[in-house]
């Protein structure tokens, strides 16, 4: 029987009402579904394509870390600022073949978190967590801006050679109209490395920006390889930098005065005492921690040292390059406090006034100690002023509680700065470097690079 001769039938001529009622699914019902499933997908298209931020809360959140846990069996750590759900590729035009990315991780099965598989068998496993409380939130770059890749990839120079951090390559980059530096998990790293490149790059997004701290740009936490970029310092570390002001005709022109120094310094102090007033310790301040900018700010680096010592509960390292910097009380394995890093932040000023010279360079490492206890000091650079030499005196007391808190030595660096000379400081001859690393006390097996 037709539909037609069904209405007939069940209803009378003229029954409207009954006839909708007859056919009500194939009428009403079964397009306004349509209609309702077209308009759903078109909303979640355009969110997709102009917020997807949206689209990533609307999503479940119990997927993700299985998700995660799928690609590569890596589990970034909490509150890392990460570039994933990208595709971001290191490539690089023809002329620039120095750059093989890593391959793929063997690992693509699920597994536990890595903060589960890197700590020894002997100790239960504990989720990395951070130890402070940030106070901003990291930032995450918008979505729809990342680049689909990094520009013009070349292998990072260094000032010289010295063995570098076997899992960790570095490379300068193009991003976004501007140059960055890639930190870049090599493929041969274990899980304690991959742990640790995680942990360090969620360290330093949980510790917030600095205007005097190097600006952490992103983190590439899923992809292999492991990328974490960083703004690139034009001037790379202070030390080279100063040595290179004591070339003739260099160009663009370096030139180091004493109104530039405690310029400088006070910059490292503002970064040091953000630091500080999260109950971090730098421990390892000096001219090789300092990187430059084109303009010449300075801004502290060398953190990872305070990510180990922190959160991975790291004491610090008997490292024989860094004695020259530390304080009697680290030399003497005693415990340390802020004013340790006030003594190496004398030390940096005494590396400064002198263009780069290497600080105690006629004692050996080993009389460092007793050099300190007999009450010897730093003796004073020619072309330093007496406010500049009171202030690193201050800082190299051998009682930590004679030195200066932080705060009084950021107050002497703005006097200071206010009647410095601008005379341009010279200093004849170039630095021997063979020279230098043994003044210095660095053995063979040290690395000069600070990222």
């Amino acid at each position: 029987m037709s539909s037609i001769s069904e209405a007939d039938f069940r209803c009378q001529h003229g029954d409207t009402i009954c006839e909708i009622r007859l056919y009500e699914q194939e009428v009403i019902i079964v397009p306004v579904l349509l209609l309702a499933s077209f308009l759903v997908t078109l909303v979640f298209i355009l969110l997709l394509r102009f917020c997807p931020e949206k689209v990533d809360r609307i999503r479940p959140q119990a997927s993700k870390p299985a998700s995660r846990r799928v690609l590569h069996g890596i589990d970034a750590p909490p509150g890392i600022n990460v570039m994933e759900h990208e595709s971001i590729a290191l490539d690089m035009s023809s002329s620039y073949s120095t750059f093989n990315p890593p391959s793929m991780y063997a690992s693509k099965t699920p597994s536990k978190s890595v903060a589960t598989r890197s700590l020894p068998p002997s100790q239960p496993p504990q989720p990395l967590m951070p130890i402070f409380t940030p106070i901003v939130q990291p930032r995450e770059l918008p979505r729809q801006r990342l680049p689909e890749s990094f520009n013009l990839v070349t292998p990072l120079p260094v000032a010289f050679s010295l063995r570098s951090n076997a899992s960790v390559s570095l490379y300068r980059a193009r991003m976004e109209s501007r140059n960055v530096v890639l930190r870049v998990l090599n493929d041969t790293a274990d899980d304690t490395e991959r742990h640790s490149f995680l942990g360090f790059a969620s360290f330093l997004a949980q510790l917030g920006p600095h205007p005097f701290l190097p600006e952490l740009l992103g983190v590439v936490s899923l992809r292999a390889p492991l990328v974490t970029v960083v703004e690139e310092l034009e001037n790379r570390d202070l030390l080279s930098f100063l040595w290179r002001c004591r070339e003739q005709h260099m160009d663009p022109p370096c030139e180091m005065t004493e109104r530039r120094i405690f310029t400088m310094a006070k910059q490292v102090a503002s970064a040091l005492e953000f630091l500080h007033s999260k109950d971090l310790l730098h421990g390892n301040i000096r001219a090789r921690s300092v990187l430059v900018t084109k303009e010449s700010t300075a801004k502290l680096w060398g953190l990872h040292g305070v990510y180990t010592r922190k959160n991975e509960r790291a004491t610090q390292t008997d490292d024989p390059s860094m004695k020259k910097w530390q304080a009697p009380e680290l030399l003497a394995r005693r415990p340390t406090s802020q004013s340790s890093d006030i003594w190496s932040f004398g030390i940096l000023l005494y590396e400064m006034a002198t263009m780069g010279e290497a600080p105690f360079a006629e004692i050996s490492v080993n009389e460092l100690l007793q050099f300190h206890q007999r009450g010897k000091s730093l003796k004073k650079p020619s072309h330093c002023s007496n406010t500049l030499y009171s202030v690193i005196k201050g800082c190299c007391q051998w009682k930590d509680q004679d030195r200066p808190s932080l705060a009084e030595v950021s107050r002497k660096i703005l006097s200071g700065e206010k009647n410095a000379s601008d005379k341009v400081l010279k200093v004849s001859g170039t630095v021997n470097v063979e020279k230098y690393l043994q003044e210095a006390g660095y053995g063979e097996n040290n690395s000069y690079t600070v990222f």
